[in-house]
């Protein structure tokens, strides 16, 4: 089972390094474009940005959710101990994904570890202007009510797929997964991920992850390029996760 790396000690706690979010990095962030001029003032007012490093865990099982979160650049891992210590991944987080509404919306201390698998740059606005803004904005109802339905269907696709042992499914499936249109729309049709990375969430060896995305280019469904890889065939793709 691979594990992802852990971070140094030595760096200052993530409130205190956290920022106001600059123009560009607002410009990615979907939801603020439905809301209306007093709610984008109060969001933007509240919004946060902090730089993570990697391994570092952004939120921690037991811990009170106190932010809604979301990628701004970078990769992060949700993951899980299974009361035997196993580690289980639920799925990884790229660029443009906002996840953890659930535990927002109820209040929830976190089920889950979210950590950085490389150096990642995160946004979040607090409990309290999320809960602010559902209770006002229409618009963002919609899109958090759209991310908990993506995000159920995502998480039952996972379930039934860890239950085989076929490793070029899993690759394939936790691929699909990262090209979701919906849950992250700033990763398109080409993600900066690398074959170790891709290990850390798929739990495989390099070197297996690497035949499996040979296997998968083979049948031009991925091109594996510097940096990262391209989806050539999404709906192909996910053939292969249900076949």
């Amino acid at each position: 089972m691979r594990t992802a790396p852990e971070a140094s000690s030595s760096a200052p706690p993530l409130h205190a390094r956290a920022r106001a979010a600059t123009p560009a990095e607002r410009a990615d962030i979907p939801w603020l474009k439905m809301l209306d001029a007093d709610e984008h003032a109060r969001a933007i007012a509240d919004l946060k940005v902090v730089n993570v490093e990697t391994g570092e865990l952004l939120c921690r099982v037991g811990r009170p959710a106190t932010f809604w979160f979301g990628v701004v650049d970078g990769l992060l891992k949700m993951s899980n101990d299974s009361a035997s210590g196993i580690p289980i991944t639920f799925t990884g987080v790229p660029p443009g994904g906002w996840f953890g509404e659930g535990t927002v919306l109820k209040r929830e201390s976190y089920r889950y570890n979210i950590q950085a698998l490389r150096k990642s740059v995160v946004a979040g606005i607090s409990v309290e202007t999320f809960h602010w803004l559902i209770d006002r904005s229409i618009p963002f109802n919609r899109f958090v009510m759209q991310q908990l339905n993506e995000r159920l269907g995502q998480f039952i696709g996972a379930r039934e797929i860890d239950r085989m042992n076929d490793p070029d499914v899993k690759v394939a499936r936790s691929l699909a997964a990262l090209f979701h249109p919906t849950l992250y729309p700033g990763v398109g049709s080409m993600l900066k991920i690398t074959q170790q990375e891709l290990g850390y969430l798929v739990g495989l060896s390099r070197q297996r992850v690497n035949e499996a995305l040979h296997a998968l280019q083979a049948l031009g469904l991925i091109r594996i390029e510097y940096g990262g890889l391209r989806v050539m065939d999404l709906e192909g793709l996910r053939r292969q996760v249900a076949p």
